[in-house]
């Protein structure tokens, strides 16, 4: 069984250590600050999700200690909001979780949310207000290649996994492709995560996203968020970017048989072809 402890972070928050992985849950500025500006700011929830005519919903990969799921539930309730919201959480365990949930007084953020998240851990779903929350224990790799008929394709992916050090096959450009794959293409989606990894922007960005500058969070000037459609990125990856990955020794993209370093010549191209054409059609 993973070991977890809580930890202070420099921010002052409380938060989760997975001792297995060795990895902080939402290091630095804690799991509210890192879960509300990377995810739910990064993907514009609460203003997509208004617009939106049927229930927005919403793929939280990597479900941890729910910090990122409260965080959307927080938003949806501060703004007033209306709008109707499915979220489907997935992790292979729910030790997190229920690790979390017994120290929910020294965390602060599950507060409020104790009586859905026992219902949630206990049955799979719980109902909040206008959002319908649930829980699939299961391996995402798994699930994407045979997408349940029951979990609608989502506008928007919270992408939370461990990192790429721990948990390379989360990150592969053959996951990403068949993750790609599963999206409804009249439903345009972004996909947050916190990575700032030119291996990773590049893997994204060859599994078929087009892929874009997330904003800070905690030590990380920039994150990274991807789109299926490019008109949802705020700044979008550039010429100048294709030059540094052009001289990086790690530009490579995360396969699942080769270990990072520079690019191949053919992936460059694909990269190349793609913001060329970004570009004439913005001309």
């Amino acid at each position: 069984m993973a070991g977890f402890s809580l930890v202070t972070v420099a921010s002052g928050a409380v938060s989760l250590r997975s001792e297995e992985h060795g990895e902080t849950f939402h290091p630095v500025v804690g799991p509210m600050a890192e879960a509300r500006g990377l995810h739910v700011d990064g993907s514009r929830i609460i203003e997509r999700a208004g617009e939106c005519a049927r229930p927005f919903v919403i793929w939280d990969v990597g479900l941890g200690a729910a910090a990122n799921a409260v965080a959307v539930l927080d938003a949806l309730a501060e703004s007033g909001s209306t709008a109707r919201v499915k979220m489907h959480s997935f992790d292979c365990t729910a030790e997190p979780l229920e690790f979390a949930i017994r120290h929910a007084a020294a965390l602060g953020y599950l507060t409020r949310w104790c009586a859905p998240v026992a219902e949630l851990l206990a049955s799979g779903r719980a109902a909040v207000k206008n959002a319908d929350w649930h829980f699939h224990r299961c391996d995402f790799r798994e699930f994407v290649c045979a997408p349940h008929a029951g979990v609608p394709r989502p506008d928007a992916i919270l992408y939370d996994p461990y990192s790429p050090e721990s948990n390379r096959s989360m990150w592969t450009l053959e996951h990403f492709a068949r993750l790609r794959a599963c999206l409804d293409p009249a439903r345009p989606c972004t996909l947050t995560n916190y990575s700032r990894s030119t291996s990773v922007r590049v893997t994204l960005m060859l599994a078929g996203f087009h892929v874009g500058f997330g904003g800070a969070t905690g030590e990380k000037d920039q994150t990274t968020i991807a789109a299926t459609h490019r008109e949802l990125l705020a700044q979008p990856l550039g010429a100048d970017w294709l030059a540094r990955v052009e001289r990086s020794t790690r530009g490579a993209p995360l396969r699942e048989s080769r270990n990072p370093g520079r690019i191949p010549r053919e992936d460059f191209a694909i990269l190349q072809a793609q913001i060329n054409s970004a570009v004439v059609e913005n001309i």
